[in-house]
Formats: C-alpha cells, structure tokens, sequence
C-alpha cells in the first residue's frame, strides 16, 4: 500500500515521499524530481533510541512521564528551560511550545545554523523571502556562493543543467570542479568581494539604473562606501584577482542570474553585513522581482503561516544559553553539546543542572550528559505537516507504520497538559489549522497561501518599499 509522506530534514529541498511496502521512494512530481538524497535513501540505517532511560538504565516510557512530571512538579516554572531543535521540520513539532509556554517556562530564541545571515536580509529587504528553487531553472547563470549542492541540496543540481556556473568557495568542491569559473577566494572574504563587484558594476555603468531609482534610491551612496575598501591590498588578502571579477561581470552581464549561497559565508561576527552586500549586488543588477533572478538562501519556511499554540513566554539566546540558571533542562530535537559555539563551556554549565531531559531520536552528545531519556516517534509513525524554505509547498506527512517505540511531539504534550491543567486541542484540529493554510494547484498539490511565487516583485518589505543598503563596515 503506498502512502505519502515527506522528508521530516532541515534541509534547502523538502522532498515529497511515497512509502511503498516499507521501502522509501521519491516522488516523480514537482521539486522532488524522483530520486531522494543519500540521508533518506538510507534512513532506516540511521539507529533511533528505542527505550527510555534515566541515570542509564532503561525504564518503561509510563515511568519517563511520571520522572518527567516529577521534575516539573519540583521545579519553579521560571526555572524550567524547553530548548527546542528544528532538525525536523514538520509543523506539529511546535505543540510542546505550546505546554512549556503555558506551564510557564522559559524558551528559546534564534538559531544555531543561519540567523546572522537571515538577519542582514531583514535588514535590506524588509523580510526574508526566499527565491524558489524552480525560479533557479529559469536562470541563465547561476553564482553557487559558499554552498556544496552536491552534500547539502542535491535536488538543486538538475535544475543547473546548461547553465553558466560561478562557485565562490574556499574549497574545490564537486561543483567546483564543474563550474565555468571558479573564484577560490579565502575564507572570510566574501563581504569584501562583494563590496568590490558592486563597486565595479557601478564603474562600468553595469548596474541596473532604472531599477535602483525605483527600488533603490541609496545606490549612490552604498557606492560610496564601497570606494572605502582598497582594492589592491583587498585582493591580495582575499586572494581573488581583478581578471576573475572581470570574468564573473562578463558572464553575468544581461542575464538572468540566480545568487545560490550557502551558510558557511554568514558564521562570522560580521555574517549580516556578508549577506547584506551580497544582496547589495543582486539589487545592482535589479535581480529581484524578475523571473529566473535573485537571491536563494535559507527563507521563512513559516512565511504566511500562523501558529495555532500559545507560545508568549519568556526567552533566552540559543546561542549563549545560561543553562546554570535553570533546574531543568529540556532538550528536544537537538544536540547544544554539538552545536553550540563553545562546547566546553556548554559541558560545564550543563554539568550544573540538577535534571537535564533529552527528548529525540538519536544518541549524541548530549543524550549522554542527559538524566531522562525520552525516544521520540521516527516522522514515519505520526501524522504531521510540513513547509519548506525553498519552495511554497505544504506537503502532508501521513503515518506510514504503528511503533510502539518512542512517543510523538503531541503525545507528551498532551500527557504534560493533563497533568498540569493546561488547555489543548486534538491533534487533528492542529493539522487542519495547518491545512487551511494551503492553496490548492491544479495537480492537487498544496502551495502556501498568499507567498509571492517571485519574491518582491512590487518592491521591497521596509517601510519604503526601497532596498536598505549597509551605510558602514
């Protein structure tokens, strides 16, 4: 019997799956384009944490919940911590928000992987919109900057077929390898290279004229600031040349180009800036709001999506979490002790809390500091519903199998409710809530209400209407 699911990763391409007597296979339709990456291809090689345990020995998942409402039930509300992972996507994910917020607990704010760079769009755009991966197909030249689709998007490579391609990347990666110019600039960068073809754009009357007096009237003064970047001592700290800039305006001069970039190029101090002169460059050459143009990075994946849960709650950073703070910690789908900037620090602090939950599905770092270990149910033995960052779709995530492993993101909330008096809908009103939110296409697929299928192409999110460029670096 086939079902159809889809990818629960947080990953650029959000495949749609059909589950076909327990084998998983991509779907042929729309942007999964039939084939799955290496991940999913061998999910069911990836072992889950089967039973619950506490201080290392395995106990019934009954006697978890009763650990777990044992040490909530000790625990000051304001000394409770929820830090929550999105490592899967799905929109049912966000319920326990829902009873940590209610309970009266602290949560989280920001992210570990890209929110430097989110918020350097922000700051020129209004809004962080993201250019679809089917747009990309329409391009005449793609700029792969700091990405390696082949490990991170592969479902991007059959959209490039017959393209001009430009890698920017310290590496010599497969696409690097394949690319029409490669720039192997050195590492950190980029700002300054972007800054400098903005600049020669300008220089060579390049730029898109019409455009930037309609959406972009700074022009002339974001000009300005890159003539305070010296251009030959520049070069040679980045390690670019001024033949290789020239050779990237000559392929991209007058056509439709898509800017692909990767987080890698945002991790610094300075990350917003990066992003923000990269989109200073796509708006030189009047990229958005074209068809086959712009800039594809990560995107609200939760654009036009409102949330069902009651989540107004006090927050702490993700990214330097005092976990000294709290009696109880609990981690759901993530791993701090891998992911956060100073992993020792984070050992010790964590070191310091009397009860740390870990509620997920694999073993990691920090599922072996944790106290309570609660398995989480695999994306293919619940219902959910997921979104994407790189396309509009809402693609349903049907249960394919009955495990009795694990319990669901609903299910312990729902069990946390009962237990502490706190008002909660069925799991079902919640994914019709979700549900309501898609459009639906002539081929029966659901897109997200109200997205633009070409991004800001009626101008700019900020109060203006006109792209915000960087006024110092």
């Amino acid at each position: 019997m086939k079902v159809f699911t889809a990818c629960p990763l947080d990953c650029y391409d959000a495949c749609s799956i059909i589950s076909n007597e327990d084998t998983l296979q991509a779907s042929k339709d729309g942007h999964t384009q039939g084939f799955l990456c290496p991940h999913m291809n061998h999910y069911e090689k990836f072992e889950t944490i089967q039973k619950p345990r506490y201080k290392g020995e395995e106990i019934s998942l009954e006697k978890a919940l009763e650990l777990l409402k044992e040490m909530l039930n000790i625990s000051e509300p304001s000394a409770v911590l929820h830090y929550r992972g999105h490592g899967n996507f799905g929109l049912m994910q966000a319920v326990s928000d829902h009873f940590f917020a209610s309970y009266g607990a602290t949560l989280t704010d920001g992210n570990l992987c890209d929110g430097a760079g989110a918020a350097g769009i922000v700051q020129g755009r209004g809004s962080d919109k993201n250019m679809p991966l089917f747009e990309i197909a329409k391009s005449e030249v793609v700029i792969i900057w700091g990405r390696n689709p082949h490990t991170t998007s592969s479902h991007l490579l059959p959209l490039l077929k017959d393209k001009k391609i430009i890698v920017i990347d310290p590496l010599r990666t497969k696409i690097a390898k394949m690319a029409d110019l490669h720039i192997q600039i050195k590492p950190h960068g980029d700002l300054e290279l972007a800054m400098l073809m903005s600049r020669f754009l300008h220089i060579e009357n390049a730029t898109d004229e019409a455009y930037l007096k309609e959406y972009a009237s700074g022009y002339e003064e974001f000009y300005e600031l890159t003539q305070s970047v010296r251009i030959k001592a520049t070069l040679d700290a980045i390690d670019v040349t001024l033949g290789e800039i020239g050779k990237v305006l000559e392929l991209i001069r007058e056509k439709k180009v898509a800017i692909v970039c990767g987080i890698g190029i945002q991790k610094y101090a300075d990350g917003a800036d990066v992003m923000r002169a990269i989109d200073a460059f796509a708006v030189y050459l009047g990229l958005f709001g074209k068809e086959g143009c712009g800039v594809a990075y990560l995107g609200n994946s939760k654009e036009n999506i409102s949330s069902p849960f009651f989540t107004k709650a006090a927050r702490v950073s993700k990214v330097n979490t005092d976990f000294p703070k709290f009696t109880t910690v609990f981690i759901q789908g993530a791993n701090p002790l891998s992911q956060m900037p100073d992993t020792l620090r984070v050992k010790e602090s964590l070191n310091t809390v009397k009860n740390v939950v870990y509620f997920g599905l694999y073993e990691n770092e920090t599922s072996e500091r944790a106290d309570l270990i609660i398995p989480a149910k695999s994306f293919l033995h619940k219902e959910d519903i997921r979104t994407s960052y790189s396309h509009n779709a809402i693609l349903p995530m049907h249960r394919v199998a009955v495990s009795a492993d694990g319990i669901s993101e609903y299910d312990l909330s729902a069990y946390l409710c009962a237990a502490f008096d706190i008002n909660l809908k069925s799991e079902e009103e919640y994914l019709n809530h979700f549900r309501a939110h898609g459009v639906e296409k002539i081929d029966g697929s659901l897109y997200v209400d109200g997205r633009e299928e070409i991004p800001y192409s009626e101008g700019f999110d900020t109060d203006d209407g006109e792209f915000c460029f960087l006024d110092a670096i």
